[in-house]
């Protein structure tokens, strides 16, 4: 299949915190290794908001996991970039550079205009590298890809459902996702990444983060149900194309045989009701 041929990625990032920098400029001077710095840090967020979670900046990626959708709106394909290494500096370069190599589709998120983009765009400023074709900021104005409300260079789902952030979309993915029958979060949730990382579980992440772009990806279907791109009826025509995928590659891939297991139920409440089952005359 041609490059020409995706039309839209669908992602997810999970990341961790970096120590050092942590302990460079929160702890200057007092010679906390990373781990005690990140520990310290938490410990500070937990006692002065109730969450634990670092600030992005403080971050880097371990894992990306990008679906490929083509203009029909079907599942091509699904990556975990820099399998099995996961070097964070080879999966920003992948990302960035497999955006251009698909002729620059459209980038779909779940409140990636918060965490997914800037994480990653900062990550290329770590790294040294060249973003010119995604900071096009010699175009117009509406024409940017970094624009809120450039839709075509990326469309962020958590922006449609809230009229870009008016409202709060309290439940997040997992709530949208349990909507559709979908299963939302399972064994692993975001808060765990850390720690899981710490254990030196890259696997279990990886596959958390699978689950998430999936769930991205039905969300993303309802969601250009709702913007009149496609039909209900093919809505869950691709649905049911996309369990056959994953139950195709379960064998290979365990997390998607654990997410067809997960797999719940939509009602459809414009299908016609079922014919009672005929009792067998005695």
């Amino acid at each position: 299949m041609g490059n020409s041929a995706v039309k839209f990625l669908v992602f997810d990032v999970e990341s961790v915190a970096d120590g050092d920098l942590v302990a460079k400029v929160h702890y200057p001077g007092q010679s906390l290794s990373g781990d005690e710095a990140i520990a310290r840090y938490r410990a500070e967020l937990i006692e002065a908001s109730g969450s634990d979670f670092i600030p992005y900046t403080f971050q880097i990626p371990v894992s990306v996991v990008v679906a490929k959708i083509d203009a029909g709106y079907a599942l091509v394909d699904l990556v975990a970039l820099d399998d099995p290494e996961f070097r964070p500096h080879v999966i920003t370069d992948h990302f960035w550079r497999g955006w251009e190599g698909y002729k620059r589709p459209t980038l779909v998120t779940f409140n990636g205009r918060t965490f997914d983009l800037p994480l990653l765009e900062l990550a290329a400023f770590r790294y040294g590298l060249s973003l010119r074709g995604w900071f096009n900021i010699e175009d117009k104005n509406w024409e940017q890809h970094r624009g809120r409300y450039n839709l075509q260079a990326h469309l962020d789902l958590h922006d449609v459902l809230t009229n870009f952030g008016a409202t709060r979309f309290h439940g997040g993915l997992n709530l949208v996702a349990n909507v559709l029958g979908k299963p939302g979060k399972m064994d692993v949730q975001g808060h765990m990444v850390q720690d899981l990382f710490n254990a030196g579980k890259l696997g279990e992440i990886n596959d958390y983060c699978r689950c998430d772009v999936l769930d991205t990806y039905f969300v993303f279907l309802r969601t250009s149900v709702l913007l009149g791109r496609i039909s209900l009826d093919r809505e869950q025509e691709l649905i049911e194309q996309t369990k056959t995928w994953l139950t195709e590659r379960a064998p290979q891939v365990a997390v998607y045989r654990h997410y067809l297991d997960n797999w719940g139920t939509w009602t459809n409440p414009w299908a016609p009701p079922k014919a009672p089952e005929q009792q067998p005359a005695e």
